[in-house]
């Protein structure tokens, strides 16, 4: 259905008088599926409050909860004339598992009071505060992603360094063609409620919703395997004077030697002395270098910019050897890291 005006098969439908859905027309014309819709937002549900408690550890305790979100199909001209007239944009496409357009949505004033409180002071929103609402987005699609990996088995999924601009509402870029709204509202615990926008491009939507769909169908019963033929069982041998009973044969099967590594007993023992030796494990963010003149500078709300982009993996050292990669995830209001990557034993020896 074009804007304003019914298509041949609507009209078609209606002479006829069978009818049809306006709502359930407009959704398929944007490419909306109302299953993918409820399963993209019982996915979000089930995610806010991991989403709230990374929020506001990211932003420096701030006492901030996300409730919803509300999801619905929607397109550009129907979400401006709902947008505040000065938005702050927030770019974090996935580029790759689903990839394409993911975009955040707040208004100016929104994401000056999360900057404020992040500085400690005040603040305008500038280059700074652009940094900081971009490491506390990074931070939210991380925790996103690992739910994500979870919910629909993707271990590919990844996304763009976070872009933040301050723009008019009249010129946000938003997906082209429908696309998918979630509508959170951000409570500050003041009594100042913000709603919050976050934005799925059609495809990025539909293959989460669909994936999580598959994941969650149960698989078939893997096929009984096939009867095994008795060994050593006498056979009947076919001549050309009729059927007569043959010898019997005594087959045996084959015993094949047992291949895992083995372990003396006296090398056991040797192991078992070192069990219960303490080794430091560290994970390591990132590194960067700085002048002394810019080390003796630092105060709070300092941003330090680390050498690995979001979404990175970090590094996971024993003894200050690197053993292992993983990604954060929060675990109630903690921080834990999952891994994800084992070091092959032959770069850690080349590196000694």
């Amino acid at each position: 259905m074009s804007e304003g005006a019914l298509s041949q098969a609507e009209l078609d439908a209606l002479l006829s008088g069978g009818g049809i859905d306006i709502d359930t027309a407009v959704a398929s014309e944007g490419g909306g599926n109302e299953e993918d819709r409820i399963k993209l937002q019982e996915f979000l549900r089930s995610s806010a409050g991991s989403l709230s408690t990374t929020f506001s550890g990211a932003a420096a305790s701030l006492p901030l909860t996300l409730k919803g979100p509300e999801v619905s199909f929607t397109n550009q001209d129907t979400l401006v004339a709902e947008l505040p007239d000065k938005i702050t944009v927030i770019k974090a496409d996935f580029n790759s598992g689903f990839p394409g357009e993911h975009i955040f949505l707040m208004a100016e004033e929104t994401a000056k009071h999360i900057a404020s409180h992040m500085n400690g002071s005040e603040t305008e929103m500038d280059d700074m505060a652009f940094a900081m609402i971009g490491e506390v987005i990074g931070n939210v699609v991380g925790t996103q992603i690992t739910a994500l990996t979870g919910k629909t088995g993707n271990k590919s999924i990844s996304n763009v360094s976070p872009e933040v601009t301050n723009v008019p509402k009249a010129v946000v870029a938003l997906p082209a063609k429908d696309f998918v709204s979630a509508l959170y509202e951000l409570d500050f615990g003041d009594g100042n409620s913000q709603k919050f926008w976050e934005i799925y491009g059609s495809s990025v939507a539909e293959g989460i919703a669909q994936a999580i769909i598959a994941k969650e169908k149960p698989q078939p019963a893997a096929p009984p395997p096939p009867p095994r033929g008795g060994l050593g069982t006498p056979t009947m041998a076919n001549t050309g004077g009729g059927n007569m009973a043959g010898p019997a044969t005594n087959v045996q099967s084959v015993q094949f030697p047992h291949l895992a590594p083995h372990i003396t007993a006296q090398e056991q023992g040797n192991i078992g002395l070192i069990m219960d030796v303490y080794m430091e494990m560290t994970v390591e963010l990132g590194r960067t270098k700085k002048l002394i003149k810019d080390i003796l500078g630092m105060g709070e709300g300092t941003i330090i910019e680390l050498d690995k982009l979001a979404g990175e993996p970090v590094d996971i050292l024993v003894n200050h050897k690197l053993i292992a990669k993983g990604e954060v995830v929060v675990i109630d209001e903690n921080f834990g890291v999952r891994v994800t990557e084992i070091v092959p034993k032959t770069e850690r020896v080349s590196e000694i």
